[in-house]
């Protein structure tokens, strides 16, 4: 936004973009040259008929709203995919079918709707599920909304109005900010009214110290952070007041910029691998599922189609309506037999499953497809400021004076928050606090305005964060021996309130940019005034003259002390720690009966900031101390596990590049002595970069430092592009776009802002990055098993087809009906394949280098292997129909003892032909309680007769999958080495699958819809028999398997080696 008024009348509305016309570069200019562009005075402010002519050109201060896909757009979107849609057509299809059977009469006519009705609903439920998830997927936009100011305090027509709604406010607008204050809009600083103005602006920019505010312009070309006379819609004053100019509004913001990356970022979301893969599955399977019935259909052409040769010539056509609806109906069930239906279902349970084991490590996964997605992460673009490091300033340093003056005392403090229980000083004197040390607990007690507060479990402060680690600093520090805590007092800065009160503030001396000091006059118990001051090592020594020795004594500050104390400046600025120095002065002259009364003579000196730096003059230089934002302790090994696990690990903050290389060397990102110029850029450097993906390909880690949010998206976006899977951490607003961009998302749940929460994928309870690490390997073991049941589940469909495809190209009669196969697919297979979903992690499985999100999840071998697999299902399935039709006897076992009737394999395949036969009779056969006979037609043995032998079919084609899940345990590990106890709940699922086969077997109205029988104990025999080889078939496979991939590790070895020579 940002145009002046010789602009006005140009811009048609607010919401066009402003991209196309220059913007105003208002931080680049003085504060004259910004009132006049902007046609303002700032003591007069807009008047009302300004305010309402530019709210016309550049409408309301508030962010847009998006209008989300509608509900139809959503619900039509569930059936973008290729297994649905066959799906769906079977069911259409089978539906039209049981519809015309219904016509006619059928006894089958419950058991033909089921299939339909069934499909149906797994279809309805799959899309209400999907409709759900995808409604919540705009939640961040509106979550940023939250974050706007409300209320602003504006001049307009000479007048000072408070409350306004922040929504009215337009550009030239002049807005009052004090302590405390949400900024409503992009600012233009004008005047400073305290002598310090702060801004916390981390959660938009990544800075992880509050930022000071001047009206000096800066460069045109400045980043973010460098817009230092600049204010920020959304971000909250620390300290001071000011008068600002409204630059931009609305979507022209910094944070409406955020929004619109957001809403763009949403725009562009991509299927997961996992759905992918299964998307080009269900493309292949579409062809197949084509070929294969168009095989069926012209193996049975001549069933329903028949044709005489007159003259050469094929004529008297003739065609039986009858028998094609038949053979179209085995079309339909070979394409049931070939979809696993229950693919979606055991998918999203296990899915929910891993979520649960997540959330026990406190990774909270929002989207369902992200647990997957983590077990391919190959590179995690990670925040450096509240994800690598605790957003808590902490005291890493204490240099204290010893001897003459002429060396320090280097006190290493541990701790990473603001708990002051956590860690020590080491090698501190407890309890035997010299006059030195306590003077410097003294003047970081007093001198502060910082609280720190237990809030849960965890610690919080309030006022600046350097002021809060320094009071957590002095609780570390304790108390002399002569002061001795008392035992039973738990305040949590015990310590700072004895020496506030030992030491009691009457006057404060506020920081300033020029002095970069703060000091407090302090009346102690004896009635001495003392000025106590910290601030910048640099400023503070300069305006120091002497130097307290341990013992308490005051020396002059000479060469060799002021070189010492700036040597150890120099050697904690190296390691990126920011410096305080403190110091006092008790010759106060001016102050000696200064009680804080407004009628005292020195009381004029306090209200003039100029004179502070005369009164800070003459100080005793006490000691200087090195804050920073602490790694957190677990990020080093985390750091490590990625490494191990073939993760690249890519810091991207909008800290400063000293701070943020300290930080990467400290946690392993970069080693101690590395050379990291060409790893180490500013956002800007990396956006001007000439090969952008080059350097984004280097092995190892890499940092952006500076980084804006628009840098984050193109790294992210680049990265993707190149092929790589990427999770992107962060707990900023700044961190959004590139959040909802990344394939996972992960927000911090404590630190991160609910704007960040909304637009991830999942949100780390702990805010710990090493949870990060425990998750991709859960989401590795979680991928690993649902292969095993994908591959467990594709296996037993091929074996389907293939029982279908022999059974029309044999002739025989239809040993599987489709209500048959849906049930197998939908309810006798989903136990065990969700079952496999518990199957133990891989002891290596964070040893390896992440798979390809191309990786293919079926290869050659494997698809061979199934090929096998599945040729003997359809072999077993269709072999025990033949052999109930034609042996009394099989293998040793009776099938006699029905009474039915043998007959030859030509009679069987030739069935169709029965009514010519000559002498054909049937004698009627038992099976359960029933008896059946066929004195009327004895061709219905080959129809309503087959219903034993449909039994057994089924019964045999349920054991093989109940067996071929003990064989999905391992990929390629023998039953020997993984045993089937390993994961009890496959065998707990293998019995409810039995069990529920039982019941269709055994409960009669259940027996009569899906068209079988009860099997007798030799039958069951029978089936065990012919269903056991498939584990000793596999079994031969997966040698074959273990001895080929041993040879092609070893050639892969050896070719990699001849690489590297």
């Amino acid at each position: 936004m940002g145009k002046g008024g010789e602009d006005y009348g140009e811009k048609e509305n607010f919401g066009s973009n402003s991209n196309q016309q220059k913007t105003f570069p208002a931080w680049a200019r003085d504060v004259k040259e910004c009132e006049d562009h902007y046609k303002v005075n700032r003591e007069f402010g807009l008047s009302i008929s300004e305010v309402e002519g530019r709210r016309k050109i550049y409408g309301f201060n508030e962010l847009e709203k998006h209008e989300g896909p509608s509900i139809l757009r959503l619900v039509l979107d569930q059936f973008n995919d290729t297994l649905v849609r066959i799906l769906l057509l079977a069911a259409v299809i089978s539906f039209v079918l049981a519809w015309y059977d219904g016509e006619e009469g059928g006894e089958m006519e419950i058991t033909a709707f089921v299939e339909p009705l069934v499909i149906f609903l797994i279809l309805i439920v799959n899309a209400i599920v999907g409709v759900w998830q995808e409604n919540n997927a705009e939640k961040a936009l509106e979550a940023l909304k939250e974050i706007q100011s409300e209320q602003a305090t504006v001049i307009r027509g000479g007048n000072r109005v408070t409350n306004i709604p922040a929504k009215e406010i337009v550009p030239g607008d002049i807005v009052e900010l004090r302590v405390g204050d949400k900024v409503p809009a992009d600012m233009r600083v004008l005047s400073l009214i305290s002598s310090t103005f702060r801004v916390e602006q981390g959660s938009l920019t990544g800075e992880s110290e509050a930022v000071s505010k001047t009206v000096k312009a800066v460069s045109e070309d400045a980043d973010i952070q460098g817009k230092k006379c600049m204010v920020f819609a959304g971000t909250t004053v620390v300290n001071g007041n000011c008068i600002c100019l409204v630059t931009q509004i609305g979507m022209e913001t910094e944070i409406g910029k955020v929004h619109s990356q957001i809403h763009e970022a949403s725009q562009n979301e991509e299927d997961t691998p996992l759905k992918k893969k299964l998307n080009e599955f269900g493309e292949v399977l579409t062809a197949i599922i084509g070929v294969i019935c168009a095989l069926v259909w012209l193996i049975n052409v001549k069933y329903f189609l028949t044709w005489e040769y007159v003259d050469g010539w094929p004529g008297n056509f003739r065609f039986s309506f009858e028998k094609c609806t038949y053979y179209f109906e085995i079309a339909v069930a070979l394409a049931v037999a070939a979809i696993p239906e229950g693919l979606p279902a055991v998918i999203t349970t296990c899915l929910a499953l891993g979520t649960r084991k997540m959330a026990a490590k406190n990774a909270l996964v929002r989207k369902l497809p992200s647990v997957e997605t983590l077990g391919c992460t190959t590179v995690i673009c990670s925040d450096k400021t509240g994800t690598l490091t605790t957003n808590q300033m902490a005291v890493a340093k204490l240099v204290a004076m010893v001897g003459r003056g002429d060396g320090v005392r280097v006190f290493n403090v541990e701790g990473t928050s603001y708990n002051p229980h956590d860690g020590k000083i080491r090698d501190w004197p407890v309890g035997h606090m010299d006059a030195n040390l306590q003077m410097i607990a003294k003047i970081a007690a007093v001198c502060n305005d910082a609280s720190v507060e237990p809030s849960g479990h965890h610690y919080v402060a309030s006022g600046m964060p350097t002021e809060a680690a320094l009071k957590v600093l002095v609780e570390k520090m304790g108390l002399p021996e002569k002061f001795n805590r008392d035992s039973g007092d738990d305040t949590v800065l015990a310590c700072c309130q004895h020496w506030n009160k030992t030491e009691r503030r009457i006057a404060t001396f506020e920081f300033d940019r020029d002095r970069k000091s703060m000091g407090v006059i302090a009346n102690s118990g004896s009635g001495n005034k003392s000025l106590l001051v910290k601030g910048a090592v640099e400023n503070v020594l300069e305006r120091s003259s002497f130097i307290q020795l341990p013992d308490g004594s005051v020396v002059e500050l000479n060469q060799t002390s002021r070189d010492v104390i700036l040597k150890s400046l120099h050697d904690m600025s190296s390691g990126a720690l920011r410096c305080l120095a403190f110091a006092y002065k008790e010759d106060l002259r001016e102050f000696a009966t200064y009680n804080g009364d407004e009628d005292h003579p020195a009381h004029e000196l306090l209200l003039n900031p100029s004179n502070y730096s005369s009164i800070e003059s003459g100080l005793i230089f006490v000691g200087l101390v090195g804050l920073r934002d602490p790694p957190r302790k677990e990020v080093r090994q985390a750091i490590e596990d990625c490494k191990a696990a073939g993760i690249r690990v890519m810091v991207i903050t909008g800290d400063n590049k000293n701070t943020a290389e300290a930080i990467c060397r400290e946690i392993g990102v970069f080693d101690p002595m590395e050379d990291i110029s060409s790893k180490s850029l500013t956002g800007k450097e990396f956006m001007d970069h000439y090969d952008q993906k080059n350097h984004l390909r280097q092995p190892g880690g890499l940092l952006f430092s500076r980084a804006e949010p628009r840098h984050k998206q193109e790294i992210v976006r680049l990265l993707k592009e190149d092929g790589e899977v990427v999770a992107m951490t962060g707990d900023g607003v700044n961190d959004a776009p590139a959040l909802k961009l990344a394939d996972i998302g992960i927000a911090m749940g404590i630190a991160g802002t609910e704007v960040a929460k909304e637009a991830s994928d999942m949100v780390l309870a702990d805010d710990n990055f090493s949870t990060i690490i425990a998750a991709v390997g859960e989401g590795r073991s979680i991928y690993n098993n649902m292969k095993a049941f994908i591959r467990y589940m594709i296996s037993s469909n091929i074996g389907e087809v293939a029982s279908i495809f022999l059974t029309a190209a044999l002739g025989i009669p239809e040993g599987l009906i489709p209500v048959q196969l849906l049930w197998v697919n939908l309810v006798t297979d989903g136990p065990p394949a969700t079952a496999l979903g518990f199957n133990p992690p891989d002891k290596d499985v964070m040893k390896k280098a992440p798979r390809k999100s191309d990786d293919s999840l079926i290869n050659a071998w494997i698809l061979f292997r199934y090929l096998v697999i599945g040729m003997y299902v359809g072999l077993a399935t269709v072999g025990v129909f033949i052999i109930w039709y034609t042996h009394g006897s099989f293998l040793g076992i009776d099938l006699s003892g029905d009474g039915h009737t043998l007959v030859t394999y030509s009679q069987l395949v030739n069935w169709a032909e029965c009514r010519s036969w000559q002498n054909f009779s049937v004698s009627p056969f038992t099976a359960g309680a029933q008896t059946f006979t066929f004195n009327s037609n004895p061709c219905d043995y080959f129809q309503t007769g087959k219903v034993k032998a449909m039994t057994l079919s089924l019964s045999v084609l349920v054991a093989i999958e109940m067996f071929n899940s003990l064989n999905a345990l391992s990929e390629d590990g023998s039953l020997l080495t993984m045993p089937p106890w390993v994961n009890p709940w496959l065998l707990l699922a293998m019995s409810v699958s039995f069990g529920l086969h039982f019941l269709i077997l055994y409960v009669p109205f259940l027996a009569q819809v899906f068209g079988i029988v009860p099997l007798s104990l030799n039958e069951w025999l029978l089936v065990l028999a012919v269903a056991f080889p498939v584990i000793l078939i596999d079994e031969v496979l997966k040698f074959v398997g273990r001895c080929t991939s041993g040879i092609q590790t070893s050639d892969s070895r050896k070719t990699s080696k001849h690489k590297a020579e």
